[in-house]
């Protein structure tokens, strides 16, 4: 007696079919334009979450700059005193304190200046 493949199969389609959802025109509801259309979007979501880390450091960069431009300096300067003087605050924390903590910003500032 021979085994049908029928359940597996079907199982299988349903998770790309379910993952095509919302798709445009045909890639929604045909196998192959289903197949290729599911693989290359889980390759750019993989890429993209990898490529955020970039945006957000970007971000936090232009942060910074406008921040210390405020102050009359360049935001390499800044970075650079900072070095000298051992302080080591990451960008992220450096940004939140420029939009959110202006005054313990400027004494950054002046630190790094100090340098």
């Amino acid at each position: 007696m021979r085994i049908k493949s029928g359940v597996s199969t079907r199982q299988r389609k349903k998770k790309y079919f379910k993952l095509a959802k919302g798709y445009y025109s045909n890639k929604r509801n045909r196998w192959r334009a289903v197949i290729q259309q599911v693989e290359k979007s889980l390759t750019h979501s993989y890429t993209g979450r990898k490529d955020k880390k970039g945006d957000y450091r970007t971000l936090w960069i232009t942060r910074i700059n406008a921040a210390c431009r405020e102050h009359d300096m360049s935001y390499s300067k800044f970075i650079a005193g900072l070095k000298k003087k051992g302080v080591s605050l990451n960008r992220k924390m450096l940004s939140e304190m420029a939009v959110r903590d202006a005054a313990s910003f400027k004494k950054l500032v002046s630190l790094s200046k100090a340098a």
